[in-house]
């Protein structure tokens, strides 16, 4: 059974890079996608499928794509007028081959992705007097890590699929995180997942967002500590 830890920097993370990537928007065909190199420089040509399988890397640093693909003013301009999923689909066409996830699923994986946020648009661009303002709280739990954890457990639940096992997610949370990686997990298959958090030390709603879920494989454990307590013990696991 494979473990895979998941905290607060490795969200910020991964939705910073996925927010980056979709400034370049695109409107390319499915390639033949990137390969992954740890940030430490100890592993390299990794494909997209290890690297969500894998966390960390070996050397313990995080994966970033090895070459950053170009778009053409064509493909930003064939962006208009796209929905969200069709948008993300585009876009991470260029950094996920065929050999990990065919066009067809790809498309049809962001597209259950992003049913649970409030609004059409998933993070609407609002003007407010002379400022735009993205805003990222109309996922399911309210914080900006849906937008990426709503895919990852998805991507969780197809490559277990293809490839059967099981899956353990380990986290510590000081509040969102936790909340967003259960919504993100909840009912997924052959996922199990614990959450860690300092007892008395989250907000009551994001207690409740954690506690109240009735899954079978999620599962909420308080630690009479603090956050850092929390780090600790996942941190040891590994």
């Amino acid at each position: 059974m494979k473990k895979l830890a998941i905290g607060a920097a490795a969200c910020t993370a991964i939705y910073s890079a996925y927010y980056a990537y979709s400034k370049m928007t695109a409107g390319s065909t499915i390639r033949k996608g990137v390969k992954y190199q740890s940030t430490r420089g100890g592993q390299t040509g990794v494909s997209f499928k290890n690297v969500v399988m894998g966390g960390l890397a070996n050397d313990k640093g995080l994966f970033v794509p090895e070459t950053i693909p170009e778009f053409t003013q064509d493909e930003i301009e064939a962006m208009r007028g796209m929905e969200f999923y069709e948008v993300a689909f585009t876009i991470m066409s260029k950094y996920i081959g065929e050999d990990d996830i065919p066009a067809a699923d790809l498309k049809e994986l962001l597209s259950r992705s992003y049913t649970n946020f409030r609004v059409k648009d998933v993070t609407p661009l609002v003007k407010i007097g002379e400022t735009n303002v993205l805003e990222l709280f109309h996922g399911p739990t309210f914080a900006f890590k849906d937008v990426a954890l709503q895919t990852l457990g998805n991507l969780f639940e197809y490559f277990l699929k293809q490839d059967g096992g099981r899956l353990t997610i380990l986290g510590a949370t000081s509040g969102d995180t936790g909340s967003a990686a259960i919504s993100g997990l909840s009912g997924k298959k052959n996922v199990n997942c614990f959450i860690t958090f300092p007892e008395g030390r989250v907000s009551e709603i994001q207690e409740r967002q954690m506690t109240t879920v009735t899954d079978e494989n999620v599962h909420c454990i308080s630690i009479k500590g603090t956050f850092d307590d929390c780090q600790d013990i996942v941190k040891a696991a590994f």
